[in-house]
C-alpha cells in the first residue's frame, strides 16, 4: 500500500474521534518561513522526503506562487502525528503572508481553532504578523509561537546563550503585547499569554528542520549551549535528529491547541448568533456528528475535472455523497453533494463521509459562495459573515482581446469574484466597462494573470486605479423628500455619519443583523443609541446602518424590502463619483404611500428613495475617502532621512522612529494614489538598504483643496458628466 493511502486510512480514523484532532493554521508576516514550516512538519508525518523538505515547497503548489516564491492561495492539508503512544489527526493551513492575499488568512481563521504563529528571530514581529494575529483572534483562535530562523542569530549575530534568551524573549514580549491589546480578557484569564517556560512557544529553524522548547530540552538533552555549538559547528543534521522540528511543533500544538469540542465550546458565540438553545445550536456547541449539519463555507476553487469545489469547517453533523443540503442566502432549493473528501495539499481525496469537528472538500453545492452557510435545516441562523480588516484599493479595466471571448469573460469574471471574495468584480453590461478591485497591485497582477492562464481569456488590462469611497462630512440640516415618478410616494429621509463607537462595533462583527432583535438593541443602547432608534434598525450594509423612525404608516411593511433596496442602489455609488458610500446613518421619518399597491411597486419606490438618498448625500456634504497604508521601513542610521522623505514626499505623515541596534524602524502612513513605483524608488533612495512592509490602514478624507480635481477625473473615467450633479437633479 503506497505512503499516501496508508495516511488516508489512518485519517479516516481519527476524524471520528473529536478528542484526538487539532485544526490549525500557519499563519506570519510574509518571508518569515511559514511554507518551508510546513514542508518539515509534512516530512515529520511521512509525506514527504526529507531531503525535498524545506526545498519542495510542497503547500506552494500553484505554478505563480513557484515562480513568484510567496504563499499566494491558502493550502490545507491532513497529517498524523504521534505523541506518548496516542495519534492525532492534524489539519493544517497553509496561509499567504503578503498583505494583498490577507483574504485567505481570514477565511483560513474561520476554519480553524488555533494558529501557530511563525515570527522572525531576527526581523522580530512586523506589521502583516500583527494583522494575522488580530484576525486570529477576531475569530476566537488559540495561538501559540514558533520563533523561526534562530540559526540567523547565531551566524550572522554571533550571539551567547545569555543574548540569545534576551533577543528571544523580546520577541515573545512584543507579541504577548499585541495579544493583551486585542484581547485582554483571554490573554489574562484564557491561557493565551505566551510562556517559553510553560511550553506555548518553541525556537529553530525551519530550513535547517530543527527546533526546541523548554519542555523538549528535558525530553532531548538539547540545549541552547548545544544549538549554538552545532550551529558553528555546521551541523544541523545533529540538531534535526535530536530535535526534529515537526515533533516539538506538534507536541506542542496538541498540547496547548484546543480539540474541536473544546473551541466550538468557546467560539460559537463569536461566529454565530442563533439561539444555543436551538437543535443546531446545541449540536454545533457539543459538535455533535449526529446533529443538523452546519457548514460554513471558508473557501471556493474550481477543479477541471470536478468542477466547483468548496471547502469548509463542519460545526456539526455528518456530511455523505448524495446529501440534500440548503444553502443560505438562496431560494430554498437544495444542493446535493456529490462528492466528499479532504485536501492532501493540491491533490482532493475522497472519503466515504466527514463528521463534525473536521474540515471537508465537497462538490455539488452550486449555489454556494465563499461565507455561505450549508445546513440540512431549511431554515438556520447563519453563521458570522467573513469580514477582511482590509477592503479593495485598487482597480483595473479588464476588456477581452477578441471580441468572441466576451461572452467567456463574463462568465469567467463572475468564476473569479466567487473564488476570492476579497475582489470586487463589477460588469457594465451597458457601457462594456469590466472592473476588478483588489487588495493592490500584486493582487491584481496575480488574479489577471490567472484569467489568462488558468481561464484561457486573452484579456486587455488598465493601468491600476485608485478606489475610492465617499461619506458625508456632516449630519444633515432636517429632512430630504423622496418623490416616486407617480408623485403618489413620498419618502422623507436623513443621513449623518455613523457615531465612531457605532461604526467599529460594526466592523468588529459586534453590531450585525443576524443577531437576534434583542441583542443588537442591547448592543446599540450601550454604545449610545437611543433605544426607540436601536429596536427599529432595519439593515446594516457594509458599514452603513438604516433605521426606521416612522410609526404607524399603513403599508410600510409590505414596502420596507424595495425601500432596503433604494437604500442600497444610491449606496453603491454615491452621487459624488459614483463610489461606493460608507459610514452614513441613515433615517427614515415619514412616508406617504398610495393605497393603491399597483402605485407603489419597485418602479415607484426604489426611483424615489434613491434619488432622496442621493440628495440627502450631497446636501449632508458628500465627499471622498482615499484608502491609506501603513509603511514601515527599517534602514541602516545612515540611510533614515532617505526612508523618511520616501514618506513625507507622497503626502504621508511620520508616526514614529525606533532604534533597533543599528538600525531605524520608520513607521508612517500614506495614501495609496501616492504609492505607485514606491518599491523602485526606496531602493533606489537607500542604496537597495532599506526593508520595508505595508499594510491597509483604513480610509481617510481626501484633502478639501485636491477634492473637485479628484472627483473630476473619476468622473471623466468613468464616463459621467464632468460637472458634480446638485440635489435638485435627484429630486425633479
Amino acid at each position: 500500500m503506497s505512503r499516501g493511502k496508508k495516511m488516508v486510512e489512518r485519517i479516516n480514523v481519527l476524524m471520528n474521534d473529536t478528542q484526538h484532532i487539532r485544526n490549525i493554521g500557519i499563519v506570519a508576516h510574509i518571508d518569515h518561513g511559514k511554507t518551508t514550516l510546513s514542508d518539515n512538519l509534512l516530512s515529520g508525518a511521512g509525506m514527504l522526503s526529507e531531503e525535498l523538505a524545506g526545498k519542495a515547497c510542497w503547500t506552494d503548489s500553484d505554478e505563480e506562487e513557484q515562480a513568484r516564491g510567496i504563499t499566494i492561495d491558502s493550502s490545507n492539508v491532513s497529517m498524523v502525528h504521534e505523541v506518548n503512544g496516542q495519534e492525532y489527526l492534524i489539519n493544517m493551513i497553509d496561509t499567504p503572508g503578503h498583505v494583498d492575499f490577507g483574504g485567505d488568512v481570514t477565511r483560513a481563521m474561520r476554519a480553524v481553532d488555533g494558529a501557530v504563529v511563525v515570527v522572525d528571530a531576527v526581523e522580530g514581529p512586523m506589521p502583516q504578523t500583527e494583522t494575522v494575529l488580530r484576525q486570529a483572534l477576531k475569530e476566537g483562535v488559540h495561538p501559540v509561537l514558533f520563533i523561526n530562523k534562530v540559526d540567523r542569530l547565531i551566524n550572522e549575530l554571533k550571539v551567547n546563550p545569555q543574548d540569545m534568551m534576551i533577543r528571544l524573549g523580546k520577541v515573545i514580549d512584543k507579541v504577548n503585547k499585541l495579544i493583551k491589546g486585542m484581547n485582554e480578557e483571554l490573554y489574562n484569564n484564557g491561557g493565551w499569554k505566551l510562556d517559553a517556560l510553560k511550553g506555548n512557544v518553541a525556537f529553530g529553524s525551519a530550513l535547517y528542520n530543527w527546533a526546541i522548547s523548554i519542555p523538549y530540552m528535558k525530553k532531548s538533552g538539547v540545549t541552547l549551549q548545544t544549538i549554538i555549538d552545532k550551529c558553528n559547528e555546521g551541523d544541523a543534521k545533529y540538531l534535526a535528529k535530536a530535535s526534529p522540528l515537526h515533533a516539538v511543533l506538534l507536541d506542542m500544538v496538541v498540547e496547548f491547541l484546543p480539540n474541536p469540542l473544546q473551541a466550538q465550546g468557546n467560539r460559537c458565540h463569536i461566529i454565530w448568533h442563533g439561539d444555543v438553545e436551538s437543535t443546531v445550536g446545541k449540536a454545533m456547541y457539543a459538535c455533535d456528528p449526529n446533529g443538523p449539519v452546519a457548514l460554513m463555507i471558508t473557501d471556493i476553487s474550481f477543479d477541471k475535472h470536478a468542477g466547483e469545489v468548496a471547502t469548509g469547517r463542519l460545526f456539526s453533523g455528518t456530511l455523505t455523497r448524495g446529501q440534500e443540503l440548503f444553502v443560505s442566502g438562496t431560494a430554498g432549493k437544495p444542493n446535493r453533494l456529490q462528492q466528499v473528501g479532504i485536501f492532501m495539499g493540491p491533490t482532493r481525496v475522497d472519503v466515504d463521509k466527514i463528521v463534525a469537528g473536521n474540515i471537508a472538500a465537497v462538490t455539488g453545492l452550486g449555489d454556494a459562495i465563499v461565507g455561505s452557510t450549508v445546513t440540512s435545516l431549511k431554515e438556520m441562523t447563519p453563521f458570522e459573515s467573513l469580514q477582511h480588516y482590509s477592503e479593495p484599493v485598487m482597480t483595473v479595466a479588464v476588456e477581452a482581446k477578441n471580441t468572441k471571448d466576451l461572452p467567456k469573460l463574463i462568465e469567467v469574471l463572475h468564476q473569479v469574484g466567487k473564488e476570492d471574495p476579497t475582489i470586487r468584480v463589477n460588469i457594465n453590461e451597458e457601457t462594456g466597462e469590466h472592473l476588478i478591485a483588489g487588495m493592490g497591485e500584486l493582487h491584481l497582477e496575480v488574479v489577471t494573470g490567472r484569467i489568462k492562464r488558468d481561464k484561457g481569456v486573452d484579456i486587455i488590462t488598465s493601468p491600476p486605479i485608485v478606489v475610492y469611497r465617499e461619506t458625508v462630512s456632516q449630519a444633515l440640516n432636517g429632512t430630504v423628500e423622496g418623490k416616486s415618478p407617480n408623485r403618489h410616494n413620498r419618502f422623507f429621509i436623513s443621513v449623518e455619519p455613523m457615531p465612531q463607537n457605532i461604526l467599529d462595533a460594526i466592523q468588529a462583527n459586534e453590531v450585525t443583523m443576524n443577531m437576534d432583535n434583542i441583542a443588537r438593541r442591547d448592543a446599540l443602547v450601550a454604545l449610545g443609541m437611543d433605544k426607540e432608534e436601536a429596536k427599529s434598525v432595519k439593515d446594516i450594509y457594509g458599514s452603513n446602518m438604516f433605521v426606521d423612525c416612522t410609526k404607524g404608516i399603513q403599508y410600510l411593511n409590505e414596502t420596507m424590502e424595495l425601500i432596503i433596496d433604494g437604500i442600497h442602489e444610491a449606496l453603491d455609488g454615491g452621487p459624488l463619483a459614483d463610489e461606493q458610500v460608507q459610514n452614513v446613518l441613515i433615517k427614515l421619518h415619514d412616508v406617504k404611500l398610495h393605497e393603491d399597491a399597483i402605485h407603489r411597486g419597485p418602479g415607484q419606490v426604489i426611483p424615489a428613495v434613491r434619488g432622496g438618498m442621493k440628495a440627502a448625500l450631497l446636501m449632508a456634504g458628500d465627499t471622498l475617502l482615499e484608502p491609506m497604508q501603513n509603511i514601515q521601513i527599517t534602514v541602516p542610521q545612515d540611510q533614515m532621512g532617505a526612508a523618511i522623505s520616501q514618506i513625507q514626499g507622497r503626502r504621508g505623515m511620520l508616526s514614529t522612529t525606533d532604534v533597533e541596534g543599528d538600525q531605524i524602524v520608520v513607521n508612517g502612513q500614506a495614501p495609496v494614489a501616492e504609492l505607485f513605483g514606491f518599491a523602485g524608488d526606496l531602493r533606489s533612495a537607500t542604496e537597495g538598504r532599506a526593508m520595508w512592509s505595508q499594510s491597509f490602514a483604513g480610509f481617510a478624507m481626501v484633502p478639501q483643496g485636491m477634492l473637485p480635481e479628484i472627483v473630476k477625473g473619476i468622473r471623466k473615467r468613468k464616463g459621467l458628466k464632468e460637472e458634480i450633479p446638485t440635489p435638485k437633479d435627484y429630486l425633479e
